[in-house]
């Protein structure tokens, strides 16, 4: 274990490969255990939200809570992180998470929508959390596998998001076997997979991959292993890989939150919605690791433009497409691969394009960025729709891709060799 600057100097590229290696592993661990802790009560937030206030229009406050949650924790926990390491930072977003969930209970039994709101707002820690663990994967990351790296790491939340919505049933039984208030009895699942990820980041996260790449930096930047951290900075493609991940996030959220909404009101069953919602997922998450080696192989800002070349394929197949349930499926689907492509690669362009020292910070300010952007979409997608139509709204956030497909001959110019 790297323990001081002696050892750090002391670390061969091989070294800085075999605690990478780690670093990948624990970190989708905890994604697959933080995937499920959310997926299986996270879809019960707009439920409780509506009976505790008594009024289904205040049902998507719910989401809205943990959205806003995770902006506000974002850069704290950024700034944490680099202080005190990626290990404590990740674990105390889960533990942050973990007493909102002990919240979420107790706001149901004692009957408090207000106090809900403020647990769904501490649960947006773990999902702060769970966003951080992307950059967490690139600490030490080489340019060569930088987006794959990062990739597998989103790739593994998709385990938690298929999996998570099914214990709902069963954790509804336990919970009234337990003595639970109704609904919330999947929380315990959460809480036995906040806990474990916990546990897991603090025992296992060893060395912490933040902590050596800041000893190995520190150490000597004429070493070979500080060849790969180091890099110069260039504020303008990071500013540039900020706005395309929040674009892509606000594109994606905005016509998916109001998907559901549009297909129960062109006559498709429940069945039929939570089918196209999951292959919108499976859309974000299972392909990430093609477009982690795309961005390897042909550059940062080539696969941020494929990005974008998919969600206008989305966008257009479901605004043209409005009124049959495939066609909005395949646009969903398309969707979710743009958000992928976008979000892989443009992660891993921050990453390379901020120096050392400016790195965690950026990385808090994208994932603020990317809620706030992506929670105010969801509000505005609403009024949209109700003025515009589904096909209207698909069209217009549009112009969010088209912003990001003509500023990339900006970054591209002074790019990183690779993106």
């Amino acid at each position: 274990m790297i323990t001081n600057r002696t050892d750090a100097a002391s670390l061969t590229p091989d070294d800085v490969r075999t605690v990478q290696r780690r670093t990948v592993w624990v970190l989708s661990i905890g994604q697959v255990l933080g995937g499920l802790a959310f997926g299986a009560t996270l879809s019960l937030g707009a439920v409780l939200a509506a009976e505790l206030s008594g009024d289904e229009a205040f049902s998507g406050l719910a989401a809205a809570s943990v959205t806003l949650g995770t902006a506000v924790l974002a850069v704290p926990l950024a700034a944490f992180a680099r202080r005190a390491g990626r290990r404590l930072s990740l674990a105390a977003g889960m533990a942050i998470a973990l007493v909102g969930v002990a919240g979420v209970v107790t706001a149901v039994g004692s009957d408090s929508f207000p106090l809900l709101l403020a647990a769904f707002l501490l649960i947006g820690g773990g999902q702060a959390a769970n966003l951080q663990s992307r950059f967490a994967a690139v600490d030490l990351a080489t340019d060569t596998s930088r987006g794959r790296d990062l990739s597998i790491v989103v790739w593994a939340t998709t385990i938690g998001a298929v999996l998570g919505p099914n214990l709902t049933g069963p954790g509804e039984m336990l919970g009234d076997a337990v003595g639970m208030p109704p609904l919330t009895g999947p929380y315990l699942f959460t809480i036995v997979g906040q806990s474990l990820g916990i546990l897991l980041y603090l025992f296992t996260l060893r060395p912490d991959p933040l902590l050596t790449a800041q000893r190995v930096v520190a150490a000597g930047q004429g070493t070979q292993a500080a060849a790969a951290i180091v890099k110069p900075d260039r504020p303008r493609i990071a500013r540039y890989a900020i706005f395309a991940v929040a674009a892509a996030h606000g594109v994606m959220v905005s016509v998916m939150a109001m998907t559901p909404v549009h297909l129960l009101h062109h006559g498709a069953d429940l069945t039929i919605i939570g089918v196209t919602i999951s292959l919108h997922v499976l859309g974000m998450y299972a392909l990430s690791p093609v477009f982690g080696i795309l961005s390897d192989r042909i550059g940062r800002v080539q696969t941020i433009l494929l990005g974008q070349g998919l969600l206008v394929a989305a966008l257009l197949t479901a605004s043209f497409g409005q009124d049959s349930t495939a066609a909005v499926t395949v646009g969903l689907m398309l969707l979710g691969l743009g958000w992928s492509a976008s979000t892989v690669a443009g992660s891993a362009l921050l990453t390379e394009a901020s120096s050392e020292q400016m790195r965690t910070k950026r990385q808090g300010i994208s994932d603020f960025t990317m809620s706030i952007v992506g929670a105010g979409g969801a509000i505005r997608a609403g009024v949209v729709l109700g003025g515009i139509g589904y096909g209207g709204l698909a069209l217009v956030v549009g112009i969010a891709v088209i912003a990001v497909a003509a500023l990339s001959p900006l970054a591209r110019a002074t790019a990183p060799s690779r993106g």
